[in-house]
């Protein structure tokens, strides 16, 4: 009697939801994505991302989702509540740097000192430094629409070697921070890949109808740009000179997780934040839109059970794999955004962490001791 009491209070509460309206209009992937990768070979389970140090906390805030190393070896971090935070090259004495006052993600410093920021709510900045101790930076607003289109979702960026490109992606021109998820599931190509001129102050766009571009980074000589679809699981390559140039092609793709932000080590590999793919929400239900439409109105009630994880991996100049790393254990620093490699370190960021995380390199890499 109990059980079908249950069954029938399930089928009413389904019943209910698909009355509820949806809050997005989920449209079927237009090629059904192979399956991810299996937990084997390249990219077999091997614990390596266990036991990374933290950082020291910042009291009231967490999730720094980006890092950016200046001269000096200072990590700077971004972090909820429009703060970025400045910590000393060893972790410690954090200080507030600026105050975007909206939800800064990416993080570069440009030649000049000054640090670029891809904020989700305000667009591409610039925090000049105070000068005086304690005094927070000026942030100036470098662009908040291109093309008669506000900037909705401002994710990540990268600078060219002479300062004056700064390459950044609109994740969702449609979903606004934080609701990444619903963009994700809607599946409708809001993103879009965009170039700013510091001199002339243009804002052009490069690519749009992309689900979810997020991390950005220029090849180690500055040929191509690399930009992560996190919603295709795979990595594009803009060729921006050579024969190819202007050309877009896939640098890798099925990735075994929906990449995030990705980070060069200048010497031709490249470092990527893999959040899972193995709670197979978008992939499993990528020829049912109105199965994402369900999913979608259950998340105004409920939080999904995805699994903390953590995984990375590193890929050369011809996107191969070169080092791939995972945690799942107690206290691993799980869903990693971000990993920048720093001197004989990586750094690791991450959404659902107090704060920045550091790992030997060696360890990440399986070298022996």
């Amino acid at each position: 009697m109990l059980l079908g009491l249950g069954a029938l209070g399930g089928l009413a509460g389904l019943a209910w939801l698909r009355r509820t309206p949806a809050p997005i209009q989920a449209r079927a992937w237009a090629g059904l994505p192979p399956a991810p990768p299996a937990d084997s070979g390249p990219y077999a389970d091997n614990g390596r991302l266990e036991g990374a140090s933290l950082f020291d906390p910042v009291p009231g805030r967490r999730a720094p989702e980006s890092t950016a190393v200046d001269a000096q070896g200072r990590v700077y971090a971004s972090f909820d509540g429009g703060m970025v935070y400045r910590f000393a090259p060893d972790g410690t004495r954090p200080e507030p740097f600026a105050d975007t006052g909206g939800r800064p993600l990416g993080l570069r410093l440009h030649p000049d000192g000054d640090l670029l920021v891809a904020d989700a709510l305000k667009g591409l900045l610039r925090c000049t430094p105070g000068g005086e101790v304690g005094r927070l930076a000026t942030v100036t607003v470098l662009a908040d629409s291109a093309q008669g289109l506000p900037l909705g979702f401002t994710d990540d960026l990268d600078i060219d070697s002479q300062g004056r490109y700064v390459y950044f992606t609109d994740a969702s021109s449609r979903y606004r921070w934080p609701d990444e998820l619903l963009d994700l599931l809607e599946h409708g190509g809001h993103g879009r890949v965009l170039r700013h001129d510091l001199q002339g102050g243009e804002t052009t766009v490069l690519r749009s109808g992309l689900n979810f571009p997020n991390g950005v980074t220029l090849t180690a000589d500055g040929s191509a740009l690399l930009v992560t679809e996190t919603g295709a699981a795979c990595i594009h390559r803009l060729w921006l000179s050579g024969p190819q140039a202007g050309v877009w092609d896939v640098f890798v793709a099925n990735l075994p997780g929906y990449p995030d932000n990705i980070r060069a080590d200048g010497q031709g590999t490249y470092w990527v934040a893999l959040p899972s793919r193995r709670t197979p929400l978008l992939d499993a239900t990528a020829r049912l839109p109105w199965l994402r439409d369900l999913v979608a109105r259950l998340l105004a009630h409920v939080k999904l059970p995805l699994k903390e994880e953590a995984l990375l991996v590193a890929l050369d100049d011809q996107g191969q794999v070169v080092a791939y790393a995972t945690g799942g254990g107690p206290g691993t620093y799980s869903y990693i955004t971000q990993v920048l490699p720093h001197g004989g370190d990586l750094l690791l960021s991450s959404l659902h962490q107090p704060t920045v995380a550091r790992i030997p390199l060696s360890q990440v890499r399986g070298e022996r001791a």
